[in-house]
């Protein structure tokens, strides 16, 4: 008897996820939070048109530690009506000045929808996560972001038969997707990833691979996803172009 709850708890866990879908939504997908703001509001729909959900909000640092300054999400909780929209605010505290004024900082913000309560038994209740990353950019690089784009400077240098990916900038760079060529086939063993500002990764593959002119996509500010694309000699490769491919 006591086996087949444990199995029935996990079918429960692999079945539910994918017949549910998340209440609450947030209007951006990532955050840029500007050095030279006090705060910066969100937008936070309830998507179910029948029921209210309590909203619970924070904040994590770049490995995922929950932290109270020096940025804060207000109100921590908040109650949003059935089909209504409502606003979080991130809001800097003075400690945001500490923060480095030469390279960007991550944050994580989450909110975790909390359903209302059901009456009876026998249902179980999924509390979803919304979490999207924060960037917090010091207001020497917002200046300094249209003059130097900083994709621009990412750099490919050969390790044995692989390629590492640099990025000198000091700017967060998230890379999506891959391409041998501009129109071309997708690199198959290419996964996404984030480079810190100063960091470097092995790309995933040999070489060959990513042929001699690969394409690289990654996510701007907006969400978009505009290209780079780089031209290959024996060591090292270097972008020749940064644009947004058309609709």
């Amino acid at each position: 008897m006591f086996l087949s709850v444990i199995r029935i708890v996990f079918l429960l866990a692999c079945i539910c996820p994918s017949m549910t879908y998340a209440a609450i939504a947030i209007q951006q997908s990532r955050v840029i939070f500007d050095g030279d703001k006090l705060s910066q509001s969100l937008l936070v729909i309830n998507q179910n048109p029948h029921a209210p959900y309590l909203v619970h909000g924070w904040i994590e640092d770049e490995i995922g530690k929950r932290v109270q300054g020096p940025l804060l999400i207000l109100p921590p909780i908040q109650r949003i009506e059935p089909g209504e929209n409502s606003q979080i605010k991130i809001q800097a505290l003075t400690a945001a000045r500490l923060l480095r004024q030469d390279r960007e900082t991550l944050f994580y913000l989450n909110l975790r929808e909390i359903p209302p309560r059901v009456k009876g038994g026998n249902t179980l209740q999924v509390a979803l996560q919304n979490r999207i990353k924060v960037f917090y950019r010091p207001v020497g690089l917002k200046n300094r972001e249209l003059a130097s784009p900083w994709h621009s400077q990412l750099i490919l240098t050969r390790r044995d038969n692989r390629w590492q990916i640099a990025n000198p900038s000091p700017y967060y760079i998230t890379l999506v997707d891959a391409q041998i060529h501009q129109k071309g086939s997708q690199i198959a063993d290419f996964t996404p990833l984030m480079l810190a500002p100063g960091s470097s990764e092995m790309l995933p593959g040999n070489i060959s691979h990513y042929g001699h002119a690969p394409v690289f996509t990654y996510l701007n500010d907006y969400g978009g996803r505009p290209e780079v694309t780089f031209k290959c000699g024996k060591e090292r490769c270097n972008v020749i172009s940064n644009r947004v491919p058309r609709s």
